[in-house]
């Protein structure tokens, strides 16, 4: 991330000095020059590095030293002396401050002292943002695959790897988006940077743009401090946008910004900071459907699909279910804290017949629920929820609703809540299958026609594994 650095000096030759000595891409200077409104200045900036003259200082200055290494940030302070007071000095540094310079240091010296101080900081920083290094941390040979689809799509996942460009991930809830987006990052040239992310989706307008482009104090109520961004947080990293599709149109425009001018504005604030990002962004939304919609922008759009990686959902790559399985087992047995071979076959064929409308986050959860119930060496398909052991090949197409073929095939025979619940379902999956052939697969239309959003009708489709793709007339 940047490293913001306060240069709290009332000489001015002394503080263009300072700054001519600290100027770097990773460092963001403000300057203070003022007396006691200097102090509060001081006090209110979001600052890694503050550089203060001891003039600046209000007595009792070990205090007011203490006072600022006490700040949200944890400041390092470094205090600019006119004279040479031992006494004071010692008081100063056992207070928390990290170095007493002399303002007549020669520049060399003053460069040298400085930069390892800024630098130490980044470092520190750094370490806090990116947090632990170990075994978790998502790869690319993470992502298993025995199916023709899921090897295409991870040799061209490859291929972009080393790449700064903008990349989009589109795919069903579930899919893995941000893992695959961690991944990239984990083994791209950023991958010593941060990895951010944040989820568009979950945050009102106000506090999503907030925390995106970070805001100046005072920028609006209950802005006490300026606070960072998270663009500036990830400089020289990524930032994950997900669920992209629901950030509020005003917030693409300054969005779009970003990516074309490389530079962000916060809240309130006067003046641009450049950072140095990459961007990934991923939606389980039809953002093509959203753009003619006039939901997003067209020109957001182009700029962030400059590379577009579409995850197959689990149901097309069913190859795969056997070895993700074992994987999962593996990986979830010592957690869980239980002692467990494998799974039979009978199993794993149920697995491989449901159709995983929650895709690869749902199997974890059902291998691990299988985990805490499985009284044997192996789990079985009694372990397995009672929806994945009812489970049927239903990949098929299926065909209209017969519901007199029901009632004879033995409907009267069975409690009329599942009879109800098979019925609704065969004519729920006939009519929008219906409503997708007659508008040729859009969407948008056939929602409009059944008055339901189009979110709604997507999570339909989801449910009957109807694909909007197979609705379309063939192209000439």
């Amino acid at each position: 991330m940047l490293t913001r650095v306060t240069v709290a000096v009332r000489k001015a030759g002394l503080r263009e000095e300072l700054c001519r000595l600290l100027s770097r891409p990773d460092v963001l200077m403000e300057t203070v020059k003022d007396g006691a409104r200097g102090w509060r200045r001081v006090a209110e900036q979001t600052a890694d590095v503050i550089i203060i003259e001891l003039s600046l200082i209000p007595p009792p200055r070990p205090e007011s030293v203490r006072l600022l290494g006490e700040l949200p940030d944890r400041p390092t302070v470094v205090v600019i002396s006119a004279g040479e007071d031992a006494e004071e000095r010692a008081r100063l540094l056992a207070a928390g401050c990290e170095a007493v310079l002399h303002e007549d240091l020669p520049p060399d010296a003053l460069r040298e002292v400085l930069g390892a101080v800024v630098e130490r900081r980044a470092e520190e920083a750094g370490r806090v943002l990116l947090g632990p290094r170990d075994m978790e941390t998502p790869h690319l040979a993470d992502f298993v695959s025995e199916s023709p689809a899921m090897q295409t799509f991870m040799e061209v996942t490859r291929r972009i790897v080393p790449s700064a460009s903008s990349l989009l991930l589109l795919g069903e809830t579930g899919v893995g988006k941000e893992r695959l987006a961690r991944a990239v990052h984990a083994e791209s040239p950023r991958r010593g940077g941060p990895f951010v992310a944040i989820n568009c989706g979950a945050l009102p307008e106000s506090l999503l743009e907030s925390e995106l482009f970070g805001h100046e104090k005072g920028a609006f109520t209950g802005a006490a401090r300026t606070r960072r961004g998270l663009f500036e947080l990830a400089h020289t990293g990524t930032v994950f946008l997900d669920e992209i599709g629901e950030m509020p149109y005003h917030l693409q425009v300054k969005l779009l910004r970003v990516l074309q001018d490389r530079e962000v504005r916060p809240v309130g604030g006067e003046r641009t900071i450049p950072v140095d990002v990459r961007i990934m962004a991923a939606s389980n939304r039809d953002l093509d459907e959203e753009v003619e919609a006039g939901n997003f922008r067209r020109d957001l759009f182009y700029r962030l699909s400059v590379v577009t990686l579409t995850i197959p959902p689990l149901r097309e790559r069913r190859e795969d279910i056997p070895v993700l399985v074992e994987s999962y087992l593996d990986y979830l047995q010592p957690r869980v804290g239980c002692d467990v071979d494998g799974i039979t076959p009978e199993a794993v064929a149920a697995l491989v017949d449901y159709s995983w409308p929650g895709n690869v986050r749902e199997l974890i959860n059902v291998i691990e629920r299988a985990l805490l119930l499985c009284d044997g060496r192996q789990v079985t398909l009694d372990d397995l929820p009672q929806g994945i052991r009812a489970a049927r090949d239903n990949r098929a197409e299926a065909p209209a609703p017969d519901f007199e073929e029901g009632l004879a095939g033995g409907w009267t025979e069975r409690p009329w809540k599942d009879v109800r619940e098979e019925a609704l379902a065969e004519l729920e999956r006939a009519y929008f299958a219906a409503l997708l052939e007659k508008t040729g697969g859009r969407v948008g239309d056939a929602a409009g026609r059944a008055g339901i959003s189009p979110r709604s009708l997507y999570e339909k489709m989801r449910r009957h594994e109807l694909r909007k793709e197979d609705f379309r007339p063939p192209r000439d």
